[in-house]
């Protein structure tokens, strides 16, 4: 794996790779180099089998302020079709992260506004730190949150959710929570610490199952009743004939640990 990233730094605990956002003095707004950097390292961490999830924080005081401010006033001159090739790079990146076939964890360290919040609303585990602070802000300078409203949208349907997409203003964790945007608050100085926690119990779980999950919840939203009956029926079956459900089928007759869970 690349070491010479310019916006992002990973680190590997146990078996999970610790991405941050390293634009501290940004407060980690994204730009297309990290937009690019951050699909080239999940489709790169995607292949990796002895890495089971991976962990999404931010460097600094910050999470993420969401697009650059440098980016954006670049946007004002762009064309219609520009603008669609930016706006579908954001895209695609909260549409690889809510469909990685590994688990993802955001561990919110600090202000997430705007289109940070897409880490919240595509991830599949969000802790946050007691000192937090949350903002769908895209009302105020004209714009909405349209892009990351695919996720979010799927996260909460919440009435507290069309508030905050409307106003704009800036929200705690525990409103987060109460909206079903996160998972979990923590003190500060436990955020790492509770995120390698979740890391460590998603080890029990086999990984294609995992993957099977999340693809339940990518796909049967948009299916009819007889669509979704069918494919939960198809998927149990080839998940029963698999390598992964009958190793795990035996090691629970067999009271072991699975083989998924032992190798280190």
């Amino acid at each position: 794996m690349k070491d010479n990233y310019k916006t992002i730094l990973l680190e590997l605990e146990r078996r999970s790779i610790i991405i941050w956002l390293n634009r501290p003095e940004v407060h980690n707004a994204f730009n297309r180099d990290m937009l690019n950097e951050l699909l080239d390292v999940l489709n790169e961490i995607e292949t990796m089998d002895h890495i089971r999830s991976i962990i999404i924080t931010g460097k600094g005081r910050s999470f993420s302020a969401g697009a650059d401010l440098k980016w954006m006033r670049e946007t004002i001159d762009y064309s219609f079709e520009k603008n669609l090739e930016d706006s579908r790079l954001i895209s695609y990146l909260f549409k690889k992260i809510y469909t990685f076939k590994k688990p993802v964890i955001s561990a919110i360290n600090g202000a997430t506004i705007g289109g940070g919040m897409g880490f919240v609303a595509a991830s599949d585990i969000v802790i946050s730190s007691k000192s937090a602070i949350f903002g769908l802000s895209e009302v105020r300078i004209g714009l909405i949150p349209s892009i990351i409203s695919t996720f979010l949208l799927r996260k909460s349907t919440s009435g507290k959710l069309k508030e905050l997409f409307i106003t704009g203003r800036r929200f705690s964790p525990e409103i987060a929570f109460d909206a079903g945007l996160i998972n979990e608050i923590v003190e500060d100085e436990e955020l790492i610490n509770a995120a390698m926690k979740r890391a460590a119990e998603l080890e029990y779980a086999g990984p294609d199952a995992i993957a099977a999950c999340k693809e339940l919840f990518a796909k049967i939203p948009e299916m009819s009743l007889d669509e979704a009956s069918e494919f939960t029926a198809e998927i149990l079956a080839k998940l029963r004939i698999g390598k992964e459900a009958q190793e795990g089928m035996k090691s629970f007759l067999e009271k072991r640990e699975p083989e998924w869970k032992k190798s280190e």
